[in-house]
């Protein structure tokens, strides 16, 4: 139905019979109904006085970004994919992630943009979701900055869509992968560690 960017997760037939909007038949129209409605998530996020490092933050965020668009929005996903641990384990992965983080910001382990690269990467890489990780863990990783160290948003996008086919996604991607094999330096340099 969709034609998905590099790198992007395919949805399987029943994560497509969540959308709620049986009208949208393009990349292009889900796009900007999820953008608009991840506006709303952010305004919500403004205000929100949840800890950022919980299981209900994770998953009311998400619900809170795409819950317009998506029934399953804030549900952790059932399937396997093309990325992400096995569904069976998210739960607890993502409680050992959040334990993890939190424990190294409140010991200082890691400079907060590193940190964060690290919050973030760990986060697509569990996958917890059918789709939208990628948004949601940047978002996430946003939210921890800020609410963890006062410190300002990463600049991911540089003037960019990272939804469309671009170099920027394509470093992004390739960052990631990067770091799954362990070398964090290109995703450290994709959000400018070392340069702010």
């Amino acid at each position: 139905m969709f034609k998905e960017p590099i790198g992007a997760t395919p949805l399987d037939p029943d994560e497509l019979e969540g959308l709620k909007f049986r009208h949208i038949t393009t990349r292009g129209q889900l796009d900007e109904l999820e953008q608009a409605n991840i506006e709303q998530g952010l305004q919500w996020l403004a205000r929100s006085r949840m800890d950022v490092l919980t299981d209900a933050f994770i998953r009311t965020l998400h619900k809170r970004l795409f819950g317009d668009v998506w029934k399953w929005a804030g549900t952790y996903r059932l399937t396997e994919k093309n990325i992400g641990i096995d569904p069976i384990h998210i739960a607890v992965q993502l409680r050992i992630l959040l334990d993890d983080v939190r424990y190294q910001a409140e010991h200082n382990v890691y400079p907060p943009l590193e940190a964060a690269a690290r919050y973030h990467h760990r986060l697509v890489q569990i996958h917890p979701f059918p789709n939208g990780n990628g948004r949601h863990a940047r978002i996430a990783a946003d939210a921890f900055l800020e609410k963890q160290f006062g410190h300002p948003p990463i600049e991911w996008v540089d003037g960019f869509d990272l939804q469309a086919d671009n170099e920027r996604r394509k470093a992004y991607i390739a960052a990631l992968r990067a770091a799954d094999g362990g070398d964090y330096d290109p995703l450290f340099a994709f959000i400018g560690v070392g340069q702010r």
